[in-house]
């Protein structure tokens, strides 16, 4: 309980600043679905960045309906889902078992992957500063990146389990009894083409002893968690420091950060039926006795679905459903 409070007045005073620093008037965002990611890079890029502090207006082009938050809401999620598709080789999943993203070294296949990377940095803030939910999130690591936070070989864990097996086996064990030969540099694989890295300056002639060891591992794991991602990182931020400055973000841990760009995973069912408003109908009638049996005979994965049918979004706010301003979950 003192963690929620902790946390709700870490986002009083997010929101208070981005309250206090609101731009008057609004800017219309105009895209089509088969367009939807240049549309969005195209519209976004063009504008000073102090101007997507204004009230967004999204417009899917070739469909009714008016902006009442629920489209603004559905723009941050089908756009996040696709700016973060691994497809476009610009993120990756953490490994096959973790399927949160982390930047792809090998985005240079797109020349203009940079560009792309501030766009998205831009976007990410956006999606903070309007109280919006993205649709997947990112590693743990990045999140600290993002918090200027230390990162540490446990935050390998989730990562790279047989690398950071690997780090706690050379720390734990004697290396010089084990006869093992290893110098301050590593191999690095980008789209086939294999590279020496040296871990420090004339690393490849240093060797790895006892004495020194604890100094490759914080290298070695450094390396590991942020190898080929700097430039990228350095674009993200800059372009996510334009709309939301990381200053703001101070009060916030990693977990937190998750939790205000992917609100929360389980739907709390009681909550959003206690929140939900009836039109020609009362909670006994019987087709609404009938859609929750439904809805709590169907596994999260299909509330979430049913969720973003009707709000435009399968994440609920951190504060649960009566956070969800403008929602679509009246039943008539």
């Amino acid at each position: 309980m003192v963690y929620e409070r902790s946390f709700r007045w870490k986002l009083g005073q997010f929101r208070y600043l981005c309250h206090s620093n609101a731009v008057t008037g609004h800017i219309k965002i105009s895209v089509t679905r088969q367009t939807l990611f240049e549309d969005s890079f195209h519209q976004v890029m063009r504008l000073p960045a102090y101007e997507l502090r204004r009230r967004l207006f999204i417009i899917f082009r070739g469909e009714d309906g008016l902006d009442y938050g629920g489209v603004a809401r559905e723009w941050f999620f089908q756009l996040s889902h696709e700016v973060l598709n691994p497809m476009y080789c610009l993120f990756e999943y953490a490994n096959k078992n973790n399927y949160s993203l982390q930047i792809n070294p090998a985005s240079e296949v797109n020349p203009d992957h940079l560009t792309y990377f501030k766009f998205i940095g831009r976007f990410i803030a956006m999606a903070l500063y309007h109280g919006k939910f993205i649709y997947s999130g990112f590693t743990m690591p990045f999140y600290k990146r993002m918090l200027n936070k230390k990162l540490t070989i446990k935050d390998l864990e989730s990562i790279d389990p047989e690398f950071y097996n690997s780090l706690c086996w050379i720390r734990d064990n004697n290396i010089e009894e084990c006869c093992l030969e290893m110098n301050f540099c590593t191999d690095f694989e980008v789209l086939g083409k294999i590279s020496e890295v040296e871990l420090k300056p004339g690393g490849k002639d240093i060797q790895v002893t006892e004495e020194n060891k604890e100094e490759y591992i914080e290298l070695m794991m450094q390396w590991r968690l942020t190898r080929g991602q700097e430039a990228q990182t350095r674009h993200f931020l800059e372009g996510f420091s334009e709309v939301v400055p990381l200053e703001w973000l101070k009060y916030f841990d990693e977990r937190e950060l998750e939790l205000l760009l992917c609100g929360m995973q389980e739907i709390d069912i009681n909550d959003w039926q206690k929140h939900t408003i009836y039109r020609h109908y009362n909670r006994s009638s019987k087709q609404i006795i009938w859609f929750w049996q439904f809805v709590r005979e169907i596994d999260n994965e299909k509330r979430a679905r049913l969720l973003q049918f009707v709000t435009g979004t399968c994440r609920v706010p951190v504060g649960g459903f009566a956070e969800l301003m403008d929602m679509a979950e009246s039943i008539s």
